[in-house]
């Protein structure tokens, strides 16, 4: 089995929104931040409806990872068939041969030549680890092929870069296993899954930090979709955060021995791209 791996990338995708816009949007709805007691003492008392503060605000890029998987199996298998034939027929000279009924049936037996192809993309929040079909939503959005020392920039511009909790390399190693099928077959003539999609999609999101009451909640604001939370967080703790290209683009350096249950020890054909990465984008000083 081969097993091939595209060269990794990162992918910001393009905010719809300003920054003022999803304050505004935000500061709107700030009473939903604090659940339906503060939403009633509001309409019941304008002063209080009007005793908030926004004490923090960020935009943020937040992470998922894509890989799309396509497996393909081309192989040989040897099967018997049986054609119904009329009570009267006796047997039938087909191919050169005379071939005897049997039971009112013509048995045959050739060999078939079969191949199978599946495409799929998988999505896992880069956070969470968990698979996420949801998010593909967002690839609908247009977006740009950046490198990690754009990403240290836009860190260091006051912009949240959040870092992704798991690697590539360990994602390729659940998704090459689940891709492969069983199959029926006498002789294998080609095996072969191509991870040919490894994408670190960054999406902004905009979040606010509201006091009211002694109390503090977050809203968040989807940059993409215009979607608005009110239970969602912050993530000051990242904030200048320079992002290491050796920790995102890693499938080359770890994943070049992958073993498959129920398999041999499959042969990775990949560039070795996260080195090739790495020599032209050093890291920036401070990494």
């Amino acid at each position: 089995m081969d097993v091939e791996i595209a060269e990794e990338r990162i992918l910001v995708l393009t905010d719809r929104f300003t920054l003022d816009h999803a304050e505004g949007r935000a500061w709107s709805r700030r009473a939903d931040a604090f659940g339906t007691v503060a939403k009633l003492g509001g309409l019941l008392n304008r002063s209080a409806s009007e005793d908030y503060e926004c004490v923090y605000r960020e935009r943020r890029l937040q992470p998922f990872w894509r890989l799309h998987v396509v497996a393909v199996a081309g192989y040989e298998r040897t099967r018997s068939y049986a054609v119904t034939l009329a009570p009267s027929v006796r047997s039938v000279q087909l191919l050169g041969q005379t071939l005897p009924s049997e039971q009112g049936q013509l048995r045959l037996s050739g060999v078939e030549t079969c191949r199978d192809e599946t495409a799929r993309d998988y999505l896992f929040d880069g956070l969470t680890r968990a698979e996420s079909p949801g998010l593909g939503n967002y690839l609908q959005f247009p977006g740009t092929v950046v490198d990690a020392a754009a990403l240290a920039e836009t860190a260091r511009a006051g912009t949240v870069v959040v870092p992704p909790d798991t690697k590539a390399s360990m994602l390729v190693r659940e998704v090459v296993p689940s891709a492969i099928g069983k199959i029926d077959a006498d002789r294998v003539l080609e095996e072969r899954v191509s991870v040919d999609v490894v994408d670190l999609v960054y999406r902004p999101v905009y979040a606010f930090r509201y006091r009211h009451g002694g109390k503090e909640s977050v809203m968040e604001f989807d940059g993409l979709t215009g979607e608005i939370r009110p239970d969602g967080a912050t993530f000051e703790q990242y904030l200048g955060k320079i992002l290491d290209p050796k920790f995102l683009l890693d499938v080359g350096v770890e994943a070049v021995n992958i073993f498959v249950p129920g398999t041999q020890l499959v042969r990775i054909v990949v560039e070795a791209g996260a080195k090739q990465f790495s020599q032209r984008n050093p890291t920036p000083n401070g990494a």
